[in-house]
C-alpha cells in the first residue's frame, strides 16, 4: 500500500498556525512524524484560510519547507493549474511530485496531463466531470477510461496514473462505499499495466461518530478490492495495523511474528 500522509494541511490547526507564522518547524516535524510512521509520500494543502492571492506563495513555502527534510514524493493538493505548476516544479527539483488532482473535464485533463508529462509526475484523476461527481460505478469507470486515454495521448505512463473514485461521507450516502468498491475492482482492469487506485479515506467518515472504526474497516475492504494507494493519517496506529494485516493476509508481505514492527522499520 502506497500511503500518502494527509497531515500537512492548513485545515489542521497546528499547520494553519505554522503557515500564518511562517514557522516551518511544525511543518517539518509533521513531515518527519508521518514518514517515521510509514508514509511513502506527503500531501501538501494550504487549506481554505489562506487568501486566494497568497496561496501560490504559501504552497511554494510548504514545498520548500518540506523538501528540507525529505526527498520523498510530494502530492500537491490544489485545483489551480498555476499553483500546481509552481509547486510541482519546486517539488521535482529535489525529488518527485504527484499532481493532486485533475477532474475528467477534457480541458483540465489535457492541461494537467501535459504538466505530468513535463515533470514526469504522478497524477490523480478524480471521478468528476462537467456533470459533477459520478454517482454510479459505470459513470466513474467511464471517467477513469477517459483519464487513461488522456494519459496515453500525453505520453504519461499508466503506472504514474492514480484513479480516485471519490469518497463521499457515509452519513450522506450509505450506498457510496459499495459503489466505490465495485469501481475499484473495475479500475484495475482498465489498462495493462493497471493504473493505481487511490482514495481520500478520511472523507468517508467525515461527520460520523465512529470515524476510526469506519476508516479501518473500509480500508481493509478496499485493499481486498484492489486499492493500492490511500491518502490518510499514518499516525493512526490502529488504522495502520489494520492495513498492514490486510496486506499480510492477502499474501502481499512475508509473515513473521513481528510483522507490524517490521513494517514500521522498513
Amino acid at each position: 500500500m502506497f500511503v500518502i500522509g494527509e497531515r500537512i494541511n492548513g485545515m489542521f490547526t497546528d499547520i494553519s498556525q505554522a503557515i500564518a507564522a511562517k514557522d516551518k518547524k511544525p511543518v517539518q516535524a509533521m513531515a518527519e512524524k508521518q514518514l517515521s510512521a510509514g508514509a511513502d509520500a506527503l500531501d501538501l494543502n494550504v487549506g481554505t484560510k489562506v487568501p486566494k492571492a497568497e496561496r501560490a506563495q504559501v504552497m511554494q513555502w510548504l514545498v520548500e519547507a518540506t523538501r528540507e527534510v525529505t526527498a520523498k514524493p510530494l502530492a500537491i493538493d490544489t485545483p489551480s493549474l498555476e499553483i500546481m505548476r509552481l509547486a510541482v516544479a519546486a517539488a521535482s527539483a529535489k525529488g518527485s511530485a504527484i499532481i493532486n488532482s485533475t477532474t475528467g473535464q477534457q480541458d483540465k485533463l489535457e492541461a494537467f496531463m501535459k504538466l505530468a508529462k513535463e515533470f514526469n509526475a504522478g497524477i490523480i484523476g478524480l471521478a468528476i466531470d462537467e456533470k459533477g461527481v459520478a454517482a454510479t460505478a459505470e459513470a466513474k469507470v467511464e471517467i477513469g477510461m477517459r483519464t487513461i486515454a488522456a494519459a496515453m495521448e500525453a505520453g504519461v505512463s499508466t503506472e504514474n496514473v492514480y484513479l480516485d473514485p471519490i469518497t463521499l461521507p457515509i452519513n450522506c450516502n450509505q450506498a457510496a462505499p459499495g459503489i466505490m468498491l465495485e469501481t475499484i475492482r473495475q479500475f484495475k482492469l482498465l489498462s495493462d499495466p493497471a493504473p493505481h487506485v487511490v482514495i481520500g479515506l478520511s472523507n468517508l467518515s467525515q461527520g460520523a461518530s465512529e470515524r476510526g472504526l469506519i476508516n479501518q474497516i473500509f480500508l481493509v475492504m478496499a485493499i481486498v478490492a484492489g486499492l493500492d494507494a490511500s491518502i490518510h493519517d499514518p499516525l493512526d496506529e490502529e488504522l495502520t495495523d489494520a492495513m498492514i494485516t490486510a496486506e499480510l493476509l492477502l499474501n502481499k508481505t512475508i509473515y513473521s511474528d513481528s510483522y507490524l514492527k517490521a513494517y514500521r522499520q522498513k
